[in-house]
């Protein structure tokens, strides 16, 4: 049990427990539509921000398992909304890349976290298509699939390789194009697989060096970014570093962690 009587650990089981239902489900889904059949697809904030019937499912699912093993609990979801309360507030991304999901790239996941007074305690990512499971308690590090994890030390700026995503409306992806442009020649590269939580996680696990992305909803990072910080990154959530950007989510591993902030800054990232 931590300080405030919360235990984390048995958080994070039920994180692993039910999204990893919810992502058997979604899996179905995902190969109905390989296999032809249609889904219903939505859209929110522009014709780009899509949400499905599958998205809506897996939610429902999610919140009724929560309804069942911790009753007493508030719920926060993506697609169906709702309010932190005064002890656990639960955060779902019921599917984290849903584009990908629509277009049958593998690369996207169900994300559920545990926080307590705004600040996550455990949680879990799923992938549907390759199973992995990301996992962090907090206090307790982070683990893919059993494994621990533990953030890459790359020497130099230009030996990074950042991970980043794009905003949905077009005025604000041409504000982040200049400043990814304006990073290029900085970094060894940049990735955009489509997916925050699993870029998070990603960072994690050595696979890419850094992320920055700007505009994420809680649901997002709840998750990943404390798969991130247990593994030893460097994490800055929105509202915490507005040099960066307001909304600005920043994940890196330490060797370069102040050198890029300090370049993303310069390449406009405050402006993003």
């Amino acid at each position: 049990m931590s300080a405030v009587g919360v235990d984390e650990r048995a958080l994070k089981d039920i994180a692993e427990l039910v999204a990893g239902d919810a992502a058997q489900l979604v899996l179905r889904a995902w190969k109905g539509i390989q296999e032809g059949r249609s889904v219903e697809v939505g859209t929110k904030s522009a014709d780009t921000d899509v949400v499905t019937a599958v998205d809506h499912e897996s939610e429902r699912f999610v919140r009724a398992r929560l309804a069942e093993l911790r009753p007493s609990d508030a719920v926060l979801g993506e697609e169906a909304g709702g309010a932190a309360g005064d002890g656990v507030t639960w955060v779902i991304d019921p599917i984290d890349g849903t584009v990908n999901f629509l277009y049958g790239l593998p690369w996207f996941a169900v994300s559920l976290a545990a926080q307590v007074g705004g600040v996550s305690v455990a949680g879990a990512v799923v992938e549907p298509v390759s199973g992995r499971r990301w996992t962090a308690a907090r206090g307790h590090g982070s683990f893919l699939d059993g494994r621990r994890l533990s953030v890459s030390g790359p020497a130099r700026l230009d030996l990074t390789l950042l991970g980043t995503g794009f905003a949905y409306r077009q005025e604000r992806r041409v504000r982040q194009a200049r400043f990814a442009a304006g990073m290029l020649g900085r970094v060894r590269d940049i990735r955009r697989p489509g997916a925050a939580s699993l870029e998070l996680c990603s960072v994690a696990a050595g696979w890419t060096d850094a992320y920055i992305e700007h505009g994420l909803g809680r649901w997002d990072w709840a998750a990943g970014a404390l798969v991130a910080s247990e593994a030893g990154a460097f994490v800055s959530l929105p509202g915490e570093d507005v040099a960066l950007g307001a909304d600005a989510t920043y994940a890196a591993a330490p060797s370069i962690a102040p050198a890029l902030r300090e370049a993303m800054i310069e390449a406009g990232a405050g402006s993003v």
